[in-house]
């Protein structure tokens, strides 16, 4: 029997010449008992795990069928030479799906290239299931392994981070306890296969290895003639979905039958042939962004003529991510056609219990929640390809992903090969998920070859995506983005006529909490000693971003990183993810264009936090046009800011090229917000701002970008709770001008984030 997916041929281990070691059982407890090793740090999560539960999720959230088996839990496992070539006795115990190396494993035992790693379980199949196929399903499995069923080798397969499945019907014995046994090699960095971060000796920006079985390994029946894969491309300029459904059949007469539905109404229908590309038209598609993660349900049912055969269910997202140039010419990168500024956080994807396995489901999800608190609208999955499951809660909650290709040394014609397969196979895998906008094919210069061609390669087969040809050092000038790394920057290369400009790493500043470290050596890209410290470097590092988006170009920056990982102590959280290291709040406001270093409540916004409505006039007013109760009804309507485009430091939403302008809106305040008022300001030139008819601060000249003001002793005590009034004057006597004014208070009720609970 073969494998499903497309298999590489194995190659040679080449180990058998070298010093045997002897064969290591490691219990995992007493008997067929399982109790978690003792890592240097453990999530909270991991007390919460039931080797009878074990990642209970359905795995396969885009192509999903009732009938499932999970086969996570207590193995045997063995760890021998790698000259053995049969299962030897078992004697220990490991919690699948978790690696030998981690903690909640069980295991905690080293594996490296000279050895073999074995295991062993059985399974019965359900009555229910019978006339159907069988398949064996295995989310990763780090990197070679074969299996057998029933004595009988059913295939093997190669890649340490894609899912495959084999049809084991055929070995079933048909009743009873059937027997399954899977060997996995993994020489880690002593191979040239895309392992990432991995190492065999982790210090520094290198980390501890994941072999074997790291993700859910689970049964499915499925009927003879069956769904095998849905590609689904949204494409919102043409308000449809494009839908293609893979059936493991070719015959003429299977037709398909897909049905979108948001809520419990359906919005649109297809039928068609099986095997070829569908319309499904959307009239008004509700386009999927991360303030508004909008989901379409979508059944699709294989039939032969009246007769259901199979049928599955998923969902997508309408979206479009693209390059456009703004009204000065500059190339940015736009979604669903506006232009968005992508921000976003390094994730690892490493947890001190389970390396490359999140303890749960709760755990993984807390950390893209996290992100989507502090407001951050993107994160880079770094030379790891996450579980399913993951992209699916990017979906879910509204985050933009770069997708990394894992990296390895790519120093043989036989390891390229390799790598250009599971690229293949990672695209493949992820396509339908909205959140996805863009794939980064090398890391700086890590195992770099044949960049244009691989470049594209990948818009051909997918040119619904950004593609980022080197992420840092070593750009070929091909691809979507130019891109760079500056630590601790940040800084910005400069956008090109097809190219927009993007900053892949920055920041990386660190800070060490005791007793929430991996080990006494500690070390970041800049070593900081409190959080007070930590959050106002950060906060003047993003005003420096949100500069550099305005006045050079710059597209998207991602901050390292969202997390520790061992040693390295640069995370805006904890490895074990217990402390978040600067208040989710406090980084809302920082990621949002606000430096106060506290957490601010947005009372009204200026043009880099929102769009606020102002009434306005550029004709001098007659009476106390700065007062409550003023009569404007006659004035203008306009979106701030005001000035004129190209002016440094301002974001333009309305013209403004007279002399002077005045402004004029209500603002509403809670009695809690009535002390600690400031005012985030842009003005060019001199201008004035009153509430509630009190002068509140008078600045003089101009100034390139953003800045907080402190109100006056008079006009803080003239403000009430209800209903307010802000009163503006600006006057321009040469040059470029702008003026913007938002108005933010301390926030005083705010959930405290501080345990990470």
């Amino acid at each position: 029997m073969k494998c499903l997916l497309p298999n590489v041929p194995m190659k040679n281990v080449g180990r058998a010449a070298l010093i045997l070691a002897m064969i290591m059982f490691t219990r995992a407890g007493e008997g067929a008992g399982w109790h978690p090793g003792k890592a240097p740090l453990m999530t909270r999560w991991a007390a919460e795990i039931n080797p009878t539960n074990v990642w209970p999720e359905y795995p396969r959230p885009q192509l999903v069928r009732p009938d499932w088996e999970n086969l996570n839990g207590l193995w045997d496992y063995a760890i021998t030479p790698a000259s053995v070539d049969k299962p030897p006795p078992f004697a220990g115990k490991i919690l699948v799906p978790f690696s030998p190396e981690s903690a909640l494993s069980g295991v905690m035992a080293r594996f490296d290239g000279n050895s073999k790693l074995w295991y062993h379980r059985t399974f019965s199949v359900p009555a229910a299931w019978r006339g159907r196929r069988l398949r064996l399903h295995f989310g990763a499995v780090d990197w070679r392994c074969r299996v057998w069923v029933n004595g009988h080798e059913i295939g093997e397969h190669q890649g340490g981070y894609d899912a495959f499945t084999f049809d084991i019907t055929d070995a079933l014995r048909g009743n009873g306890a059937e027997d399954m046994v899977v060997c996995v090699s993994d020489p880690t960095d002593d191979g040239d296969q895309p392992r990432g971060k991995q190492s065999l000796k982790p210090e520094g920006i290198f980390y501890t290895p994941t072999s074997g079985i790291w993700q859910t390994v689970w049964l499915e029946p499925v009927p003879e003639v069956c769904i095998d894969r849905l590609r689904l491309t949204p494409d919102i300029d043409a308000h449809a979905l494009r839908l293609r459904v893979a059936v493991s059949s070719f015959l003429d007469n299977l037709q398909v039958e897909a049905v979108a539905s948001a809520g419990a109404g359906e919005v649109a229908r297809i039928t068609g042939a099986a095997n070829t590309e569908l319309v499904l038209n959307l009239p008004h598609p509700h386009l999927w962004s991360p303030d508004d993660p909008f989901l379409y349900d979508l059944k699709v049912t294989l039939k032969d003529g009246h007769k259901v055969l199979d049928s599955v269910s998923s969902y997508f997202g309408m979206r479009k991510i693209a390059l456009r140039a703004d009204d000065q010419g500059i190339t940015r990168i736009a979604l669903n056609n506006k232009f968005i500024f992508e921000l976003g956080a390094l994730d690892q994807g490493f947890w001190p219990d389970g390396i490359y396995t999140a303890p749960t489901d709760a755990a993984l999800r807390y950390d893209f929640e996290f992100l989507k608190r502090a407001g951050f609208n993107l994160v880079r999955m770094h030379v790891k390809v996450e579980q399913a499951r993951g992209y699916y809660w990017c979906d879910k909650l509204g985050l933009l992903v770069w997708q990394d290709m894992p990296s390895g040394n790519n120093a043989t014609a036989a390891s390229r090969q390799e790598f250009e397969i599971e690229l293949q196979h990672m695209i493949r895998e992820l396509y339908n998920h909205p959140a996805i906008v863009q794939w980064d094919l090398f890391n700086e210069g890590w195992g770099q070859f044949d960049t244009g061609s691989l470049t594209k390669w990948i818009k051909a087969v997918d040119p619904s995506r950004l593609v980022d040809d080197a992420s840092g050092w070593t750009d070929m000038r091909v691809g979507d983005l130019v891109d760079m790394h500056s630590y601790p920057g940040p800084d910005s290369p400069a956008p090109e006529p097809h190219r927009a400009a993007v900053l892949g790493e920055f920041g990386g500043l660190g800070l060490a909490v005791p007793g929430h470290t991996w080990s006494r050596n500690s070390w970041a890209y800049v070593m900081l000693t409190n959080r007070d410290e930590l959050a106002s470097s950060y906060a003047q590092a993003l005003k420096r971003v949100w500069e550099l988006h305005r006045l050079r170009g710059l597209s998207a920056a991602v901050y390292t990183q969202l997390a520790d990982v061992e040693t390295e102590c640069n995370g805006l959280q904890t490895y074990d993810r217990a402390v978040a290291k600067i208040d989710p709040e406090v980084l809302r406001i920082a990621n949002r264009g606000g430096f106060w270093g506290m957490p601010m409540k947005i009372i009204q916004p200026d043009a880099l936090f929102g769009r606020a409505t102002w009434k306005y006039t550029t004709e001098q007013p007659i009476g106390d046009w700065f007062k409550a109760g003023f009569d404007d009804s006659a004035w203008k309507e306009g979106v701030a800011g005001f000035g004129n485009t190209g002016t440094p430091g301002i974001v333009v939403n309305t013209t403004w090229n007279t002399s002077d302008i005045w402004l004029r809106r209500e603002f509403s305040l809670e009695p809690e917000d009535l002390s600690g008022i400031k005012l985030q300001i842009f003005h060019d030139e001199d201008v004035d701002v009153y509430l509630n008819g009190v002068l509140a601060l008078k600045l003089p000249g101009f100034i390139t970008d953003y800045s907080d003001f402190e109100i006056s002793k008079e006009a803080a005590a003239a403000l009430r709770p209800g209903e307010n009034t802000i009163a503006v004057h600006c006057h321009q006597t040469i040059g470029g001008q702008g003026v913007d004014v938002g108005i933010f208070a301390p926030q005083t009720a705010r959930e405290s984030d501080q345990t990470g609970k």
